[in-house]
């Protein structure tokens, strides 16, 4: 029996099944989550597999079957359509304020237009945002998922600079309000927050926040670490947007991880 090779730093789902890597099949946990939700956020430690987790989404939605033989997913999820996804990532980290996002964000928005064929004539950043899921959805004919990796990096990586990381929450908070207006024109939504002990669920704006409340209290209530009654106080602070006593309530460190 040939050995497999382990998949340390691979991020790349078809790297990991082409090329001879061990993999754990959690495709059973991808159809739980287009069948039950809408917008999701997934929060684990560093190196846990977040980045790996949302390729395999991108992977089964463009319905890469051939990846996917011999995983529950094969014989579990309809082939026979395809969903057009956008995906953007700030792994790579942004620099230089407002400006340098905004930048970033455009080269993110081209990249998509250009690998999913199509053009956007607006010119504000939201503006185009909101162009491309609708022209991809019409172009596709079905509707769109739209991942997100490392949505509030920009933030965090300017967390020592209180005034430029308010600004730049600001503007993502600009490009994220998209997404509910656009509603019509997308499936589903995933979030992937840093592997990080600071909650940052806080920075979203308020519209997408209700969406994905919902989507944590489900994490939370599946939790083995967290006691039932506790769950209830969780989401009383959730529905009041009490992020500081949400925070003091749940250790999401690497030993308490939601």
């Amino acid at each position: 029996m040939t050995r497999k090779k382990l998949p340390i730093g691979i991020q790349t789902f078809a790297i990991m099944r082409e090329e001879g890597y061990y993999y754990v099949d959690k495709t059973w946990f991808i159809l739980q989550l287009a069948q039950e939700g809408r917008y999701y956020f997934l929060s684990r430690p560093r190196r846990f597999g977040k980045s790996l987790f949302l390729d395999t989404l991108k992977e089964l939605f463009e319905g890469n079957r051939k990846l996917f033989t011999g995983l529950q997913a094969d014989a579990a999820w309809d082939w026979g359509t395809q969903y057009p996804v956008i995906r953007i990532s700030f792994t790579e980290g942004v620099r230089g304020g407002v400006a340098g996002l905004d930048q970033r964000v455009r080269e993110i928005l081209a990249q998509e237009q250009k690998r999913l064929g199509v053009s956007c004539v607006n010119q504000s950043i939201a503006g185009i945002f909101s162009e491309l899921i609708s022209e991809v959805h019409a172009a596709a004919g079905q509707r769109v998922v739209v991942l997100i990796d490392e949505y509030d990096k920009p933030i965090l990586d300017s967390i020592t600079r209180p005034d430029e990381a308010r600004e730049i929450r600001d503007a993502l908070r600009n490009l994220y309000s998209v997404l509910k207006g656009s509603d019509a024109h997308i499936i589903d939504t995933v979030w992937r927050i840093p592997g990080r002990q600071e909650f940052t669920l806080k920075y979203l704006s308020y519209e997408v926040q209700a969406s994905l409340n919902d989507s944590l209290l489900q994490a939370l209530s599946g939790n083995p670490m967290l006691p039932g009654p506790h769950i209830g106080k969780l989401y009383r602070l959730l529905q009041a947007n009490d992020f500081a006593g949400f925070d003091s309530q749940v250790d999401i460190s690497y030993g308490r991880t939601i």
